[in-house]
């Protein structure tokens, strides 16, 4: 009896696999690998050990040039799938599935582990997601999981601009509309300036440490017009209270963000040139960001002493970019930004944050850059910049800096273009402080080296994106 109900089960299995099989055929099943990186060797002959250190001001990341930034590579495999339903190809769903393994230097140089003085590498899986877009034959793509969705970016400062919104989530799209809903993972924020995440309760008569999980919801919405587009976002952010059983207490709380970005097209004797424009508030625990990172959920400053909420704190940030291939011999790609930012605090300097610490409250940056591109010919070509950058804490004087690159480069791919990659570079850097940066030692090389007028960075390094 046993052998044949494990007979007529079996069958049955079989039957429902082969239904199965019969209405969704997978076809054209692909794996791809991509990878992106920048690595290489650098040293600042006038600090001391000569080891070389980026030049830019603190808490302004890659804003100022990124040349001279630490090493990292990225490796992405992706599978893609087209399934076909019932035999109709014209219904068929693109599928991908994404990760992405992130390495960064902990040291001096990414690669040097043989000698064991590499202080450490940091190893991150930012990115883990499934994407199905034009499902059906629709105009409808749905994600999850956890990815670096983010847009346009200016590439010589490293700065993703206006609509970072990497994180874990999900999000559905539809034509021009985007609707996504993000939940950014932060355990402890006690090293950062920002809303608390943890805190400790006793529900179960013993402390058990708890997360509260900041909830953040994005529209965007995409207007196409001639070669141009304009692009709208709203975004609204909420963290819980911790609740009665906490030991420590912190209230609910909210932000909103709005913002536009206008993306022009440009005419010019080598096609791809653009002008991008953006404008971004936003207000409460959505008020970020800060050190180079532009994700609205990094919220600045100090609370209000009474409330302990960010009610008030606000940001604003202004963002030109533009990009003229003048000729088979000249591209210019310059960049401006202007950020301005107040926590919830009265105070136009310091503040007490949750941790009883005295932060900054009020900070003001202004960072404005061009490359030139020379192509001397096809597989050479000759790349200059100029950086300034000035940012003031609180009343504190403005601190600023003024770089120069020089950086001859070998492109293998023999492209006129200044997306052309990878590039080979040879890269000499000199800058220059003013008063308030030398004696706050407000970059990574003046905290190396002491309180210098001249910063330098000399460097061979490489720079890679392949998909």
């Amino acid at each position: 009896m046993k052998h044949i109900m494990f007979k007529g089960c079996l069958a049955i299995v079989l039957l429902i696999s082969q239904v199965a099989y019969a209405q969704i055929v997978i076809t054209n099943k692909k794996f791809s690998f991509g990878t992106t990186g920048r690595i290489g060797a650098g040293y600042s002959p006038n600090a001391d050990g000569k080891t070389g250190r980026q030049l830019n001001l603190n808490n302004q990341g890659s804003l100022g040039g990124r040349m001279d930034q630490g090493d990292y590579v990225d490796f992405l495999p992706a599978f893609h799938f087209t399934p076909v339903a019932g035999g109709d190809s014209s219904r068929s769903t693109k599928i991908d599935m994404q990760a992405r393994l992130s390495f960064y230097s902990g040291g001096t140089f990414l690669g040097n582990v043989d000698t064991k003085s590499n202080q450490g590498m940091i190893v991150a899986l930012p990115e883990a997601f499934v994407e199905a877009r034009n499902i059906m034959g629709s105009d409808w793509d749905v994600w999850a999981g956890s990815r670096w969705l983010r847009y346009d970016d200016i590439h010589i400062a490293d700065y993703f601009y206006f609509d970072d919104h990497s994180a874990t989530g999900w999000g559905v799209k539809h034509k021009n509309t985007r609707f996504s809903m993000f939940f950014p993972a932060v355990i402890d924020t006690a090293s950062s300036n920002s809303t608390p995440y943890s805190y400790t309760n006793i529900i179960s008569g013993a402390k058990n440490l708890i997360y509260r999980q900041r909830e953040v919801f994005v529209l965007e919405h995409t207007l196409p017009f001639k070669n141009n587009s304009l692009k709208l976002l709203a975004e609204f952010h909420h963290v819980d209270n911790t609740g009665k059983n906490a030991v420590e207490q912190y209230p609910s709380d909210n932000g909103w963000v709005i913002g536009a970005k206008l993306n022009t097209g440009i005419k010019t004797a080598l096609p791809g040139s653009f002008n991008q424009f953006s404008v971004r508030y936003g207000t409460g625990i959505a008020n970020g960001g800060d050190n180079g990172n532009t994700q609205t959920w990094r919220t600045y400053g100090a609370p209000d002493a009474q409330t302990q909420t960010y009610k008030g704190a606000y940001s604003f940030t202004a963002v030109e970019h533009v990009l003229f291939n003048i000729s088979n011999r000249w591209s210019l790609n310059g960049y401006a930004v202007f950020t301005a930012s107040k926590g919830g605090a009265d105070s136009n300097d310091k503040a007490v944050d949750y941790y009883k610490r005295d932060i900054f409250n009020k900070k003001s940056e202004f960072n404005t850059g061009v490359r030139a591109t020379y192509y001397f010919n096809n597989w050479f070509h000759i790349l200059s910049e100029l950086h300034y950058g000035v940012r003031k804490n609180g009343t504190q004087d403005p601190a600023s800096m003024v770089k120069l690159v020089l950086a001859p480069t070998i492109v293998p791919t023999a492209e006129r273009s200044v997306w052309a990659r990878p590039h080979i570079r040879l890269i000499a850097e000199l800058s220059r402080y003013n008063d308030e940066a030398m004696k706050t030692l407000y970059s990574p090389f003046l905290q190396h080296s002491g309180a210098k007028r001249y910063g330098t960075y000399l460097g061979v390094r490489t720079e890679w994106w392949v998909f």
